[in-house]
């Protein structure tokens, strides 16, 4: 079986140079694309029977590889953009000029026995025109971190070969007002650190000892006199856990104590309670083998490193994410306290992937029906041609919309319209998809339901008593999220004033370039597992050779110019609406319908507690209920447009930032910040304490998720503010924390989930952006947007005095 041409045995492979002239459309129409690839097929018959026997009969060609045939067999170097081991190719010297554009893309000829496939003679460009150095560098930089990693893998499984899973069991006790538990632990090695886990119905928040009943957790050690000390030596640590008041939740808390030497240690637990009843609990321990300060230290190296991997591009950021986490549970392993592989799993927010794989197979069906490109056509209209009223419509839109709904919705519904718009105005989609991203972001701080972070704290109990609930929370950082969202506009345009937004080149070129990527990228996904699947991937990789070679005769004769906004645009109104409408009414109908439904019910979500759906389960029921309406029938090129590295990358970053949790490096930073607003003259503690998280949170979003480090911070906060000595309301803390939280995430390409969605799916299209391209884009933003925050905030607390 091999590939053939509908008529006359012969494949096309594109239009003629001077054909290709003509127009735009004629070169490039999304059309003629289609039918080139959709005039190969697949015969069977006598002859097909036969060339397969010839094949079969060739001892030189084993399976998985071509012999790519030209007259003259001059042999030539091979070009690095254009390296693929299935083939070996040869370029003719001298017949050159018998080949068109027209020519040949697969032909099979005999001599020797020996079947060939006729390539074409490409005219090779000079070292000036390497119109695709980047794509080259990138690859260089991937094969050289692969090789700097190998080493560093190879110490990561050598500690995991090492120490094994902390097995210590959990023990089951019952404790009351009169009935106590104590134990010793006997099994203790010097210079060590006694790390409890204790679950049962507890409750966040500091205690009050007059109204609310706790457990109390004693650990005491008693190191005799000997050669280390002269007299006997006492040490006590009191742990004191709040219940809950319903006894039905039941929340795991860990606390790591420092102790003396190997002696032994007694532990007693002890119930406070009104009445007489028996609480149960769940208990362990562990011995870790560093300082608190050593696992910060090995926290930020790791954290360090991952962001050296991602900020230079060494590797991935899918496969950086994977080997922080490796790092993170490595080192866990060394300090004696390595998690078991049923443990790192739960770690993962499966909530959130289901999330996000819901929603990309809901919007992979809805691309289908060209509601992006007629919806890229609308906002050319409205926009009456001018790129920057579009990009701030776009932009504004963005935040109201993540304001109600999420960050990650947002994106992966902007993201295709916002890409098909700027290919019709020949515009660069990176700058514009970066500008959405960060005012998504924005908008998503200004509801209790916009943006995770803001969900945990509405969500808090003990908040909730001190008077943030969901309609204060929102009006309150409803009205400076607006101060912010004004106010960036004009920064945005002032980043962007230098910025080219229109591409250097004609849009032919621009769509050119773009299509070869497109083949190459459909060319390396196929595995050659079979003779046909090897011949389809030489015939793929054929055409982007062809096509490189009518791209470098463009490039040649083209006069380097900048676009300028499209004056016509009028005239052209009527041409892009014949060309981009929508395909297929009846499933835009069926997508449309069900995206509906999942949006109102994301909205139902936030507002009715009585609805057991978390948004995960509504988008995965969403895109079955759709794949079932569609009638998909080839169900893998669904799942071939799905983002399963970004998927992969937020597993990785859950691991990653579990286990810098348990090194203690956010623990770390709540209490170093609780320590420095004490620190303050108590005349300007509030304001102090209220720049001081402010920043720290915005910088700590921009590094390592946000989610963790708001659920860390928040007891920090309560804590601090029933401090006596420090006497500080509890409003403004939480703000403050809320503020930064939010508008961090516009610090790097990793600080929010949204700015990962957008990459990817950018990525998957051809335009994706690096993590510098991000970082001098949103970094700027971040800063800007957090000082007029906190502005907002230092005005309302301080000088209007809304801390009630």
């Amino acid at each position: 079986m091999y590939l053939e041409n509908k008529s006359n045995l012969e494949i096309e492979m594109s239009q003629t140079s001077a054909q290709g002239h003509q127009g735009r459309s004629s070169l490039r129409s999304p059309e003629a694309v289609a039918g080139n690839f959709g005039e190969l097929r697949l015969l069977q018959g006598i002859s097909e029977r036969r060339e397969t026997q010839k094949l079969q009969q060739s001892a030189v060609l084993p399976s998985g590889q071509c012999v790519i045939h030209s007259e003259g067999f001059v042999p030539v170097r091979q070009e690095d953009g254009h390296n693929f081991s299935v083939v070996n190719f040869l370029r003719g010297k001298t017949n050159s000029a018998n080949l068109t554009e027209r020519s040949p893309l697969l032909r099979f000829s005999q001599d020797d026995s020996i079947t060939y496939m006729t390539l074409h003679d490409p005219s090779f460009v000079g070292e000036e025109e390497h119109w695709d150095n980047g794509s080259l560098d990138l690859e260089k930089r991937y094969r050289l971190g692969s090789e700097k990693t190998k080493t560093g893998i190879s110490c990561i499984f050598l500690f995991f070969s090492m120490y094994p899973d902390r097995d210590n069991p959990w023990r089951m006790v019952a404790v009351s007002s009169t009935d106590s538990f104590s134990m010793n632990l006997t099994d203790f090695r010097d210079n060590a650190l006694l790390k409890l886990q204790v679950g049962g119905p507890f409750t966040g928040g500091m205690i009050d000892l007059t109204n609310q009943e706790y457990v109390l957790i004693q650990v005491e050690q008693i190191e005799q006199a000997g050669q280390r000390r002269r007299r006997t030596q006492q040490v006590i640590h009191n742990w004191t856990i709040p219940l809950h008041s319903e006894r039905s939740d039941q929340i795991l808390v860990t606390k790591t104590f420092e102790m003396l030497s190997s002696d032994p240690i007694v532990i007693t637990v002890q119930a406070f309670l009104q009445d007489n009843e028996v609480v149960p609990l769940s208990m362990t321990h562990q011995s870790l083998y560093v300082n608190v300060e050593t696992q910060v230290a090995i926290a930020g190296i790791i954290l360090a490193g991952v962001y050296v991997l991602i900020i230079f591009e060494i590797v991935h950021r899918t496969l950086a994410a994977m080997l922080g986490s490796l790092a993170a549970l490595a080192a866990l392993a060394v300090i004696g306290d390595r998690p078991s592989l049923v443990t790192v799993v739960e770690w993962i927010d499966y909530e959130t992937l289901a999330l996000l794989f819901g929603m990309m197979v809901l919007v992979a069906i809805f691309s289908d029906t060209g509601f992006f490109d007629y919806c890229a056509v609308k906002a050319y209209q409205l926009s009456r041609g001018r790129v920057w009223p579009m990009i701030i419509i776009l932009c504004l839109i963005a935040a109201i919309l993540s304001a109600f709904l999420d960050n990650v919705t947002t994106m992966m519904l902007f993201t295709p319209v916002t890409i098909r718009l700027c290919e019709v105005l020949n515009l660069d989609p990176r700058h514009v998809l970066i500008a959405e991203v960060i005012f998504t972001n924005i908008g998503g701080a200004a509801t209790a339901v916009g943006d995770p972070p803001n969900v945990i704290i509405v969500s808090n109990q003990d908040l909730r008593k001190e008077g943030i609930d969901f309609a204060s929370f929102t009006g309150y950082m409803f009205l400076g999220i607006c101060l912010v969202l004004f106010t960036s506009f004009p920064f945005l345009r002032m980043l962007y004033w230098n910025k080219k937004l229109y591409n250097k080149e004609s849009i032919e070129i621009v769509e050119l370039k773009h299509e070869i990527l497109v083949w190459r990228q459909t060319a390396q996904r196929i595995n050659p597992a079979s003779r046909e699947e090897t011949a389809v991937k030489c015939l793929l990789m054929q055409k982007v050779l062809n096509l490189e070679s009518l791209l470098r005769k463009m490039m040649k004769t083209f006069q380097r110019q900048i676009s300028q906004e499209d004056k016509n645009w009028e005239q052209n109104i009527q041409e892009l609406q014949k060309k981009h409408r929508i395909t297929d009414k009846v499933l835009l109908v069926k997508c449309v319908s069900v995206l509906g439904v999942v949006i109102f019910m994301f909205f139902v979500n936030s507002f009715v507690p009585s609805i057991h759906l978390d948004l995960g389960w509504i988008a995965i029921l969403g895109a079955l209920w759709l794949l079932v309406l569609a009638d998909i029938q080839d169900f893998e090129i669904i799942l071939h447009r799905v983002e399963w590295a970004t998927l992969l990358f937020f597993a990785g970053l859950f691991v990653l930032m579990e286990a810098l949790a348990q090194l203690q490096l956010i623990d770390y930073i709540g209490e170093q910040t609780a320590l420095l607003i004490k620190a303050v003259p108590e005349d300007q503690r509030l304001a102090i304490a209220i720049i001081l998280v402010m920043w720290v949170s915005a910088l700590a979003s921009s590094l390592i998720d946000n989610i963790p480090f708001t659920a860390t911070m928040i007891p920090v906060l309560i804590n601090l503010s029933q401090d006596a000595d420090v006497n500080l309301p509890v409003k403004p803390l939480i703000f403050a924390l809320a503020m930064g939280a939010c508008l961090g995430g516009n610090g790097t390409l990793i600080g929010a989930s949204a700015n990962v969605v957008c990459a990817g799916i950018a990525e998957q299209h051809g335009y994706g952006f690096s993590f510098m391209e991000f970082f001098r884009l949103g970094f700027p933003m971040m800063i800007m947007t957090c000082m007029i925050g906190m502005c907002y905030l230092l005005a309302t607390h301080i000088g209007l005095g809304w801390n009630m």
